[in-house]
C-alpha cells in the first residue's frame, strides 16, 4: 500500500476531496514525525505504539574483508504492534 492508495481510500471513505484527503494524511503523516523526531511515543489505541530507541556506538566486522570496523550510536524507530491488530493478523 502506498500514500497514494491511503489517500484514495480516505477520498472514497469519507467524501472529501482527493486533494483535501491528501492534506489530512500529509498533516498526520507529519504530527507522528515531529513526535518521533522529539522522542516523544506513538501510541495509536488499537494499532500499536511507535517508539525511539538511543543504540550505542559498537564494534562490528566487514561481511566481505573481514575487517572490524566501528558502527556509530544511531537513533532507532521501532514499532510493537497491539493486541487487536496482532489478533487481527492472525485470524
Amino acid at each position: 500500500m502506498t500514500k497514494d492508495d491511503l489517500v484514495l481510500l480516505i477520498h472514497e471513505r469519507t467524501g472529501f476531496s482527493k486533494v483535501e484527503s491528501a492534506e489530512i494524511l500529509e498533516e498526520i503523516l507529519n504530527l507522528l514525525k515531529e513526535r518521533l523526531a522529539d522522542g516523544d511515543h506513538v501510541k495509536l489505541s488499537g494499532f500499536g505504539k511507535f517508539q525511539v530507541s538511543q543504540k550505542r556506538a559498537r564494534k562490528g566486522r566487514n561481511p566481505i574483508t573481514g575487517k572490524e570496523i566501528e558502527i556509530s550510536a544511531r537513533r532507532v524507530l521501532t514499532f510493537k504492534p497491539s493486541q487487536k491488530l496482532r489478533k487481527a493478523l492472525n485470524a
